[in-house]
Formats: C-alpha cells, sequence, structure tokens
C-alpha cells in the first residue's frame, strides 16, 4: 500500500487507518447506529428513572393516604374514650346515688334494724 504524497510540498496528506475504499458507508453506518444505540439506552434509562418516579410518587400518595386515615381514626378513638369518660364519670355518679338511697331505705325499715338477741329470746 502506497502512502499519498503531497506533491508540492513532498508531504503526506493523510494515511488511511481501514479500508474505506470498499464500504466508505459502513463506517457511517456503524456510527450512525452507535448514535442510535446511545439514544435508545438513554431513552430507556429515561423512561426507567420516569417509571421509577411513578412508583416513588404513588408510594408517597399511598403512604400520605394511609396517614391521613390513621389520624382520623386517632381522632375517633379520642373522641370515643372522652365520651367512655364522661358516661363513667355519670354512672358512677348515678351508683353514688342509689346507694345512698338504698342506705336511707334500709335504715328507715324495721326489717334491716340492728336487734337485740336477748331480747328476742325472752
Amino acid at each position: 500500500m502506497e502512502l499519498p504524497l503531497d506533491e508540492e510540498d513532498g508531504t503526506f496528506t493523510s494515511i488511511p487507518l481501514a479500508d474505506d475504499s470498499e464500504h466508505p458507508s459502513g463506517i457511517l453506518s456503524s456510527r450512525a447506529e452507535r448514535t442510535h444505540s446511545t439514544m435508545m439506552n438513554a431513552d430507556m434509562d429515561g423512561i426507567a428513572v420516569e417509571a421509577e418516579n411513578r412508583v416513588e410518587l404513588e408510594e408517597k400518595t399511598r403512604l400520605i393516604n394511609q396517614v391521613l386515615e390513621l389520624q382520623h381514626t386517632l381522632e375517633d378513638l379520642s373522641a370515643r374514650v372522652d365520651a367512655v369518660k364522661e358516661e363513667n364519670l355519670k354512672l358512677k355518679s348515678e351508683n353514688q346515688v342509689l346507694g345512698q338511697y338504698i342506705e336511707n331505705l334500709m335504715s328507715a325499715s324495721s326489717v334491716f334494724q340492728t336487734t337485740d338477741t336477748k331480747s328476742k329470746r325472752k
């Protein structure tokens, strides 16, 4: 293989590294394929990132909804506890009143009076 010589100054103008004469479009095709492959990889990476972001967003949304639901449940339970406390205090008060009423009835009735056992036997 002879190297092309620039006739004016006697220097080489180009040195071919591959046999481009037979398939000049082969190099371009290879470059285009690599560029296309790189673009496809970038597109796939973009799609993967987008899918990952969508999954993260869905997970965040699900967690936020779960937290809100738990907050509402906690509020409901807290209200229920307050209502039960009020009912408990009311029932305790009623029990005290009933207990006092029963004591008063028992003290007023002669059946429940303490009797002297000696006087009954005579």
